[in-house]
């Protein structure tokens, strides 16, 4: 039997999965702006966050949430973090029990600090719940590059089972469980495509951002073990994997953030010119508490909330990273 899935979220990663889902699955796809809905309908297309970029003919919208889960298999949030919950609230009397509940957002929920699948576990108690993460820029994979995902959940026979609605073609999806590194390494490597945008931007050249990633990945790896996660997960695709295609690409949500950082345009300019959310911009700021409860040196990621929030310079940051104390590459710093 298909499983029938319904995902919440018209943006472009949300809607690139739906038209991936919906060449195995009957899919449906809930955004709440009417003309989004009726130009996928009518259309197979959603200019305003993939233009030029035809769906595949199967997918089906609405803006109805209860449409769209009452006959759900398994619902796929694509969702931003600082949204998850209310829209997950929303959804909460139409989802039939026991239903698998996957998250493709990348952030933390700032007044709790908390990872998607917790407020999956909190709000859905019994629900399977899970994450499909990895170096996915949507706009290359709607194209037909090849791409490679993971979905991770701490039950695998789940996880295999959803391998099938969401591989497709060029786009490879494998299975872990370790689903807090799986999701911590989403987060974080969204603060360090910041820092190597920045660079990027202030035209620092390529040692530099190579020296970033390294570092970056030390960095968020530090913290994502002290939360729970293993070492392992962090050098695979939803770490080192993610923290590459994000820092390095201009197509990067937050490289960009931190390229017009570089150039000197003010953050609060860049973010009115964008029509999507760059996760890291509000993941900063949790970072920087959870670096304080779990007693984690991460320089990199002060120095970019310095300039978000404390009215630095590009310039300032570098010096304050090239200030920071230097130990052994294997040692915290």
């Amino acid at each position: 039997m298909k499983l029938k899935v319904g995902l919440l979220g018209g943006g472009s990663w949300g809607t690139t999965v739906a038209s991936l889902t919906s060449k195995n699955s009957e899919t449906l796809l809930w955004a709440r702006n009417p003309e989004t809905v009726k130009e996928i309908n009518e259309l197979n297309s959603n200019e305003k966050y993939l233009p030029n970029a035809k769906l595949h003919k199967g997918l089906k919208a609405t803006t109805s949430i209860k449409e769209t889960i009452e006959h759900a298999d398994v619902i796929v949030m694509g969702i931003p973090s600082q949204h998850f919950r209310a829209v997950l609230l929303e959804a909460k009397p139409y989802i039939r029990p026991w239903v698998p509940i996957i998250s493709l957002a990348k952030g933390l929920e700032i007044s709790t600090k908390m990872r998607m699948t917790q407020i999956i576990e909190e709000i859905m108690p019994g629900h399977p719940a899970g994450v499909l993460t990895g170096p996915n820029l949507a706009k290359e994979i709607h194209f037909g590059k090849a791409a490679a995902a993971v979905i991770s959940m701490v039950d695998k026979t789940i996880a295999q089972k959803l391998q099938t609605v969401f591989s497709s073609g060029l786009f490879r999806v494998y299975t872990n469980t370790d689903v807090i590194g799986s999701e911590l390494g989403g987060a974080l490597k969204n603060v360090m495509a910041i820092a190597a945008g920045m660079g990027d931007g202030a035209n620092a050249g390529d040692n530099t951002r190579s020296a970033l990633i390294t570092r970056g990945l030390s960095e968020l790896t530090r913290l994502g073990i002290a939360m729970g996660g293993k070492q392992r997960t962090f050098a695979g695709l939803t770490g080192l994997g993610d923290l590459i295609a994000t820092c390095s690409s201009s197509k990067s949500r937050n490289h960009h953030v931190g390229f017009q950082l570089g150039k000197g345009k003010k953050l609060e300019d860049i973010i009115n010119d964008m029509n999507e959310v760059a996760e890291g911009v509000k993941t900063t700021k949790v970072v920087m508490e959870l670096a304080k409860d779990y007693n984690v040196d991460m320089p990199i990621t002060k120095e970019v909330y310095k300039v978000l929030y404390e009215g630095n310079t590009v310039f300032d940051a570098f010096k304050g990273l090239i200030t920071h104390e230097v130990g052994s590459e294997k040692e915290p710093g």
